[in-house]
């Protein structure tokens, strides 16, 4: 128990700052509710199970060679670059209002969860941090505990997911299309400021590499 309640924090503390799948939780869940960002985080915890079974089988120490994230970075660069242009293009477009049935299937957010978070970049982001987290976990103790801790890790992320999207339904009552229109652009603008973020890790890996 006390390995769970370990990582559900170090999950909390994971999920806590703000990444390519909490912005577009947040820009699904004012456009179209609770459960359209709900399904964002539940496409971004699909690839998060994989990404702990693919830790579990050895994946950490082929994405950790430069020469494979380099790649990956600018490729995810590309990939949020598209998305944020997509954000700031169909701003004004799938917005529902509270009490207004959504338009866009639940289905079809998932995927754009799924699609987020298998981002080259992100994925190398995120299997670096979990990387850390249950390797020390699988090398300190044993295999169960690292299934207990992926276990807390994940539950630490439903936890922030929930906590967020709880925060974002509240603000939706009061905010009008165009404040949500906004925040889509916001959103798309923060996309880019990932994809800046995941150019400066390509430039430094090849700066390291050569």
């Amino acid at each position: 128990m006390d390995i769970y309640l370990k990582y559900l924090l170090v999950g909390l503390a994971i999920a806590l700052p703000v990444g390519a799948i909490t912005v577009e939780m947040t820009k699904q869940g004012l456009k179209n509710g609770f459960f359209h960002g709900w399904a964002v985080g539940l496409g971004g915890m699909t690839i998060d199970g994989f990404l702990i079974l693919a830790l579990y089988f050895g994946l950490a120490a082929i994405l950790s060679l430069p020469y494979v994230q380099m790649p990956l970075w600018i490729i995810g660069a590309i990939f949020l670059v598209m998305l944020g242009y997509d954000s700031i293009k169909n701003a004004d477009k799938d917005i529902t209002l509270a009490g207004e049935k959504p338009t866009k299937s639940f289905w079809s957010t998932y995927k754009n969860g799924i699609l987020v978070a298998i981002s080259p970049g992100n994925l190398v982001f995120w299997v670096s941090v979990f990387g850390t987290v249950l390797t020390q976990s699988y090398n300190t103790t044993h295999s169960g505990s690292f299934v207990v801790a992926a276990i807390g890790i994940i539950s630490g992320i439903v936890v922030h997911d929930i906590g967020l999207l709880l925060i974002v339904a509240t603000s939706r009552k009061v905010m009008s299309r165009n404040m949500i229109k906004w925040s889509s652009i916001i959103a798309g603008g923060l996309l880019f400021f990932f994809a800046g973020y995941f150019i400066y890790q390509f430039v430094n890996n090849l700066v390291e590499f050569i």
